[in-house]
């Protein structure tokens, strides 16, 4: 799965604050994750992170289009 870094997830549960979106701060092997809704950062594991993975959603892309993924 294509994550980058400031794409926005939507997860399928959410985060006990009740946001569902979480900004991507770092990928690799695993995600550094800040919830939209109150502002906590945290560590996933990526194959934890792309199981729960509802939606992506990308602010721009190269030719400055928005999209989602």
């Amino acid at each position: 799965m294509d994550i980058r870094i400031n794409d926005v997830l939507e997860m399928k549960k959410p985060h006990p604050c009740g946001s569902k979106q979480f900004l991507v701060l770092r990928s690799g092997m695993d995600f550094r994750l800040h919830c939209v809704g109150c502002g906590r950062e945290f560590m996933i594991p990526r194959s934890k992170a792309e199981k729960n993975i509802k939606k992506v959603l990308r602010k721009e892309t190269e030719s400055g289009d928005t999209t989602d993924v």
